[in-house]
């Protein structure tokens, strides 16, 4: 399902591929040679989306351009199953393997791989060529990565990278009630999509 937002319609090349029941909504560029699979949902949430050529977006991988984080990949880019991306900038040749999550404000250098279920915290830049082993956390400018039993030191990091901040722009005082009530009143905007025939 294609979908215009507000007066953004998505672009894509003529030589990409895109499944029929997926979602393409806003200001999204897809490259030549890319292939978005069954069930993902590329979102530009006020925020581009912008995807290189010769990507793989696998089935049911979420990618989300937001206001202050628009999406920037690269070429060549692999994005496993069920990965989940939002506000990032991932650059070339990287492989993001299936369950991975990158957040707001993270950049990605060239030929990084983030194994399965692997997390790429806000703020957060991984030099090129490293490597998240399964499961692990990267966390900070340069990162530190570390296993999922180092809670203690990786929020010492995240603490001061400011998820609230980054993603919806509030102070961590804020309750996250109303964190949530807000965010949801954001979303109140979809309702405005409109399909665009394909």
């Amino acid at each position: 399902m294609i979908l215009e937002y507000g007066d953004k319609k998505p672009k894509v090349d003529k030589s990409a591929y895109v499944a029929p029941n997926e979602v393409v909504r806003g200001d999204v560029r897809i490259g030549s040679g890319s292939a978005i699979l069954f069930g993902a949902v590329v979102s530009a949430e006020g925020g581009p989306i912008k995807i290189g050529s010769d990507c793989v977006i696998m089935e049911n991988a979420v990618i989300r351009g937001a206001p202050k984080h628009p999406v920037s990949i690269g070429n060549r880019v692999l994005v496993g199953p069920h990965a989940h991306l939002t506000g990032c900038e991932v650059q070339d040749d990287c492989f993001l393997a299936t369950g991975v999550t990158v957040f707001n404000a993270a950049c990605i250098e060239k030929r990084v791989e983030v194994r399965v279920n692997g997390v790429v915290h806000v703020n957060t830049r991984l030099s090129a060529g490293s490597v998240v082993p399964i499961g692990w956390v990267a966390v900070g400018d340069p990162a530190e990565v570390h296993p999922p039993s180092e809670h203690d030191r990786i929020w010492e990091v995240q603490r001061a990278l400011d998820f609230p901040g980054t993603v919806w722009g509030v102070d961590r005082a804020v309750p996250k009630g109303e964190r949530t009530k807000r965010y949801a009143k954001a979303l109140m905007r979809h309702k405005a999509d409109r399909k665009i025939q394909q």
